[in-house]
């Protein structure tokens, strides 16, 4: 007999609101909302805001009265502050586990197969409990034999207070009545599309779909349909990835906190947006060997409209920063025309393969070398002292940047900024 594998997912529980609340403990039962870039919509909402009946999506400027009125706290997007917060959540995660699958900025797997413990359960709870102590973000956990069945009990132990944050289905006799009380399109890898063709076939929830004949689903949704009927069915199909796939492209883009009409002031937003692109390029190890470039203006705007794009094949795989730049500005060049109010610009990166098999070769520059190390040690700069503590001159200023997302509610980034440290005072 196979022994099932024990599998546990550890989601932080409305994460953006989660870490505002880390060094502001004040907020702890009240309601907050986080605003999208540029302060546009609604993307996240802590459970109380989510009482008050705000959507996930709303505009900000219209529900602006509302949000006032019911005493809401408002933030920009702090993404400085998410990301390192997320990167301690996974480190303490990483203590618990010798395999863990970081799925997203809230989200992890862990393998707990062959962790020897007297009681299974308390020991999830001593995760969650730790990473509470640790960070300040509260997590929910589901263990179970499969990962579309752990995602379904972190679902439960999120909704069901009685839970505790914590649900091991190994406990659950029988696992019918959760698959019950479990819609179909709240289970995981079961898209919009999927849904409404299963509901046309009288299948409303996980174990309608899990009872399911599994040709007709191999037939209908092909073999990745097939291994959610499995896993629902407590046969793992899906194993834990232990470092994330390398990407096959690299987009960097981003709507501008104001309109912009000059060359110059486009370039540099370009400028940047290779930075960051080529920064995530080299983090995994690759070089491309082909660039685009893209600008438009605001579709919903009653003023003249432009969108353009342009590529180019670059001459031998690159990843440093200054390779690349030259090619994006002659793009820029060839699609920028005068007399429009630009909203967003990005550059795409393409064509990647792994730099150890991209060697320098007898035709290069003669200062490409340098280029590279030049490249490299800012990287390490920026690692070690924040990002852009050095950067491109290219890019323009940043006290000067016109075309920086408008972030007005933003909160300090407290463990990424010397300037921003928590400051702690002791009473007599």
């Amino acid at each position: 007999m196979i022994k099932a594998k024990k599998i546990a997912i550890v989601d932080c529980n409305n994460f953006y609101a989660s870490c505002e609340r880390v060094f502001a403990p004040n907020l702890v039962g009240k309601p907050i909302v986080v605003l999208s870039n540029n302060d546009g919509v609604i993307i996240a909402r802590s459970e109380e805001a989510k009482t008050l009946g705000i959507k996930m999506g709303d505009p900000y400027f219209k529900v602006e009265k509302l949000l006032k009125s019911n005493k809401v706290n408002v933030f920009s997007s702090n993404y400085t502050l998410y990301g390192d917060l997320s990167a301690r959540v996974m480190q303490t995660l990483e203590t618990f586990s010798p395999e863990v699958e970081i799925y997203s900025i809230d989200e992890a797997f862990l393998n707990l197969d062959g962790i020897e413990v007297d009681n299974q359960t308390q020991y999830l709870h001593i995760i969650k409990e730790t990473v509470r102590k640790w960070t300040g973000v509260p997590v929910s956990i589901g263990m179970a034999p499969t990962k579309t069945l752990a995602k379904l009990a972190n679902r439960y132990a999120k909704k069901h207070k009685e839970s505790d944050g914590v649900l091991n289905i190994f406990e659950i006799e029988n696992r019918d009545s959760l698959l019950q009380d479990t819609p179909i399109e709240d289970v995981w890898g079961i898209g919009r599309q999927y849904s409404a063709m299963l509901h046309n076939h009288s299948i409303y929830t996980a174990l309608d779909f899990a009872r399911a004949d599994r040709s007709w689903v191999r037939k209908k949704m092909t073999i990745t349909g097939l291994r959610t009927n499995l896993e629902l069915n407590g046969i793992s199909c899906i194993d834990l990835e232990n470092s994330p796939p390398k990407k096959k492209s690299i987009v960097s883009s981003r709507s501008f906190g104001e309109y912009l009409t000059e060359f110059n002031e486009l370039k540099e937003a370009v400028s940047y947006f290779v930075a960051r692109a080529t920064e995530k390029l080299r983090k995994q190890g690759s070089s491309c060997n082909s660039i685009a470039v893209f600008i438009r203006t605001n579709p919903f705007k009653n003023s003249p409209q432009y969108y353009n794009s342009a590529d180019t094949k670059l001459p031998y795989p690159m990843n440093s920063t200054n390779e690349i730049l030259p090619y994006a500005h002659r793009i820029l060049e060839k699609i920028y025309k005068s007399g429009y109010y630009y909203q967003k610009v990005g550059i795409l990166l393409m064509d990647f393969v792994q730099t150890k098999n991209a060697s320098l070769s007898l035709f290069d520059p003669p200062n490409r070398l340098n280029q590279i190390i030049a490249t490299e040690l800012m990287d390490k700069i920026n690692k070690k002292y924040g990002r852009e503590a050095i950067y491109y001159a290219a890019a323009g200023m940043k006290e000067n940047r016109r075309w920086q997302m408008k972030r007005e509610l933003l909160s300090s980034h407290f463990t990424t900024n010397w300037k921003q440290l928590p400051e702690v005072k002791a009473k007599e």
